[in-house]
């Protein structure tokens, strides 16, 4: 059996408002495989999102550990972490978080910028993400000639572009309309069906169904699916 890809040991993260700690997470431990499809599903406040973030090394616990495919990522410093995260996670956001000046495929090529890819590789690649997403006839309008669910698709290809194992989604069609989120939601079970790790936040039902494990979180604890 395959050894686990993310494993989250006894984590707590807090937070500081005011002279109030507020906890986002509390003593929790979790466990993924690889080509697990998995959907942290809460209401809001719950931790789902900074559970997510953890995983991505974009924050850090206050205690425990956090291991993305047999590294421990919660001590590495900022640097190491954009390095080894440029590899090795690609992550997609609710409001795209496109740069309103660049083309489709210029706003794919930035991860591989920041990755020291040799300049002639980028537009092949970021071509080649672009069509992944069915949007190659796309590729040279800006972010705001472009759908919401064009410019989500525009945000996954970048999220792919390095190829990265782990894809992290932060509630993807949360802005979009429900047919045109059901359409980011397919591609993402294909390329789940395409060997990559899913871990989705979000939280509507119809959506947390579509995966292959549901984890439940309520008040910075898992309450189901650990």
């Amino acid at each position: 059996m395959q050894p686990f890809l993310i494993q989250l040991d006894r984590v707590t993260r807090m937070y500081t408002t005011g002279q109030r700690q507020l906890y986002a997470l509390r003593d929790v431990s979790l466990s993924i495989r690889a080509g697990d499809f998995c959907a942290l599903v809460g209401p809001s406040g719950s931790g789902k999102s900074t559970m997510l973030n953890l995983i991505g090394g974009i924050d850090k616990p206050d205690t425990g550990k956090v291991w993305v495919d047999q590294v421990q990522i919660d001590t590495m410093s900022e640097n190491a972490l954009a390095k080894w995260r440029g590899g090795k996670i690609g992550i997609v956001f609710q409001f795209f978080q496109l740069l309103p000046t660049l083309t489709a495929l210029e706003n794919v090529m930035l991860p591989m910028e920041l990755r020291n890819t040799f300049s002639d590789q980028r537009r092949a690649r970021a071509a080649s993400a672009l069509e992944r997403v069915g949007l190659a006839e796309r590729a040279t309008q800006l972010p705001s000639e472009l759908s919401g669910g064009e410019q989500q698709r525009v945000a996954i290809a970048r999220a792919l572009v390095n190829d990265p194992p782990i894809l992290l989604a932060d509630e993807p069609t949360g802005n979009l309309d429900s047919e045109t989120g059901e359409r980011v939601v397919e591609l993402l079970l294909e390329l789940n069906r395409a060997g990559k790790t899913i871990v989705l936040v979000t939280h509507e039902e119809t959506l947390a169904h579509k995966a292959s494990r549901i984890i439940r979180v309520r008040d910075g604890r898992i309450q189901e699916g650990a």
